[in-house]
């Protein structure tokens, strides 16, 4: 076993999770309560945190919805005795995911480590050993976009075409992370899965692209949009097989656009921080919930069961496979609904949908004319990665006017607000946006969306009414 990988445990549970996919709801029941069972025996073992909070409890007879609710600000106000192994410390895990040149690299020579962002309160971050990665990939490589795609191209003899993956490339985020760890496991992937950083200038995001011809673009969805409206109006020169995206809401209309600017089809699938895998697309393009793997339990916004079918204030992740870093009940703001339903293609694992971050694009004059298309994952990392706000809202209030405001009189907040302004400035000016000024606002009357989640990045009212019909036309 090396770099967080034992191939031997990968290559079982890749079996496993193959047959678990042509389980009956029954079996899916009776693995999830043995899995269940498992994690719980870990936690009482191992976890000091959770040893004193499942005081008491039998795991053989356990019921999930009489164990306590975790959330994020208290799991990470007693990081170290929540986690299962004495030698992970917040402290020099927060110096190490500080470095960019040590993503991927194997954190006491055995674990992957990455941070989430801070959308919805105090980044967290999260280790997983070797059996979660294990399964983790077990889950893309059966039933992941990958799954159909790979025999198609070793078929057609088409395997120098290359996936590139756009995002923060900088940031030990789990995307960014997991690619790279695919890069050094293996070699031929270390050439052919390319990654791309979403805060270079269009221009040049564009020029590599075309210069790398990928077959696959996996992406957010807004950045998506955007390199669509970039094909659509003749600026960008590729030949696509798939898209595929995650970590934000997809809309219809923005799938609809996505696939006639690329003439291919949209892949979507939902991820976090928490568990890499939570569902993948089926051939008919709903997704399945990964679900003798992770558990999801929709609540309303009393904090009580959603009734089946019916979409969810925030939600309940029970992760099953790492036992490192338990994740028992963790509350989540992402907007789930199960449907009671069973797909047509037949699979017995439950379809869901995700109501996740949905944040704008934001349109901005170009320095040499016309308008410039800005993803609000850039915006995002750029004001939480690089400045350490968290807490704030960015609002276009005209064209060339943007407003970055946050909710705190403190000094550290307000020098906190005062260096994000100045890197959006910088940043934006280095896009090349034409007399775009940004203004801090420590005042600022944050505007929530549906369920009370704080939308990031808002455009500009009409131009989000535009940009809706655009997308739709």
């Amino acid at each position: 076993m090396c770099e967080g990988f034992d191939p031997l445990d990968s290559a079982l549970l890749a079996l496993q999770a193959a047959a678990d996919g042509g389980c009956a709801e029954q079996g899916l029941r009776r693995l999830r309560q043995q899995r269940l069972a498992g994690l719980l025996r870990a936690c009482q073992a191992r976890s000091p945190l959770y040893r004193r909070w499942l005081q008491g409890v039998d795991p053989s007879r356990a019921r999930l919805q009489d164990l306590p609710v975790a959330r994020r600000s208290v799991l990470m106000e007693h990081f170290d005795e929540w986690v299962a192994d004495p030698r992970l410390r917040l402290r020099e895990l927060r110096d190490f995911v500080a470095d960019p040149l040590r993503i991927a690299e194997p954190y006491a020579g055995r674990y992957l480590v990455w941070h989430s962002s801070g959308t919805s309160g105090e980044p967290g971050m999260f280790v997983q050993d070797a059996h979660a990665m294990a399964v983790y990939d077990a889950l893309e490589c059966v039933r992941g976009p990958w799954a159909r795609l790979a025999p198609e191209l070793a078929a057609s003899c088409n395997l120098q075409r290359k996936l590139v993956l756009v995002g923060a490339t900088e940031e030990h985020f789990a995307s960014t992370v997991a690619a790279a760890r695919l890069r050094r496991l293996n070699p031929w992937l270390a050439t052919q899965l390319r990654s791309l950083s979403l805060l270079q200038p269009p221009a040049e995001l564009r020029r590599a692209i075309e210069r790398l011809q990928p077959v696959v673009l996996a992406t957010f969805p807004s950045v998506a949009l955007q390199l669509a409206e970039e094909r659509a109006a003749g600026r960008l020169d590729v030949a696509l097989r798939e898209v595929w995206v995650g970590g934000e809401t997809l809309s219809p209309a923005t799938r609809r656009f996505i696939e006639r600017s690329f003439g291919c089809p949209v892949r979507n699938s939902y991820g976090a921080s928490e568990f890499l895998s939570i569902a993948s697309p089926c051939v008919h393009g709903a997704m399945h919930l990964n679900a003798d793997w992770v558990i999801l339990e929709p609540l309303d916004e009393h904090g009580r069961a959603a009734d089946a079918g019916s979409e969810g204030s925030s939600v309940l992740l029970t992760n099953l496979a790492n036992h490192v870093q338990p994740l028992l009940r963790y509350q989540m703001s992402d907007r789930i609904s199960l449907s009671p339903q069973r797909c047509a293609c037949g699979s017995a694992l439950p379809v869901i949908t995700v109501q996740g971050r949905d944040d704008d694009v934001l349109h901005l004059p170009a320095r040499g004319g016309g308008v410039l298309a800005v993803s609000p994952l850039a915006i995002t990392t750029i004001v939480e990665e690089r400045a350490g706000l968290l807490d704030y809202q960015v609002v276009q209030t005209a064209a060339d006017r943007l407003v970055l405001g946050c909710r705190g009189r403190d000094t550290s907040t307000r020098r906190r607000l005062a260096r994000a302004v100045r890197q959006l400035q910088s940043w934006l000016d280095s896009l090349g946006v034409a007399d775009v000024r940004v203004r801090g606002d420590a005042e600022l009357a944050i505007e929530l969306a549906a369920g009370g989640k704080v939308p990031r990045v808002l455009a500009l009212r009409a131009a989000r009414r535009v940009g809706a019909t655009a997308a739709g036309a």
